[in-house]
């Protein structure tokens, strides 16, 4: 339950962040599911450690995760750059994750 409860806390901060660069681009009203976002994102986090999940995994995979997902939904969705180094950085989060993971 944990590790759902994980995911559903980085699709929040995610979408919390998505919702930052969409209030600062000046569309007021998406300050609101920024402050619901990273509420409910800190929130899950805090009970999925409840539960068990070691911070230094849960941590290392939130940060990671949510630095590639906002990159590629950047590009997406507002047609921010998404350079082969960026892209190879991500390769590097993803491996970084996994030997996180491994090694816990």
């Amino acid at each position: 339950m944990g590790w759902v409860l994980l995911a559903i806390a980085i699709v929040s901060e995610v979408a919390a962040t998505i919702s930052l660069k969409l209030a600062t681009d000046g569309k007021k009203r998406f300050y609101v599911p920024v402050a619901i976002g990273y509420v409910v994102a800190f929130s899950l986090l805090a009970v999925a450690l409840t539960l068990g999940l070691p911070i230094g995994v849960a941590y290392g995979i939130w940060a990671a995760t949510g630095v590639a997902l906002t990159a590629v939904l950047g590009r997406v969705l507002f047609r921010e750059p998404l350079t082969r180094l960026m892209l190879a950085g991500i390769g590097l989060i993803i491996v970084g994750v996994l030997l996180v993971e491994l090694g816990h």
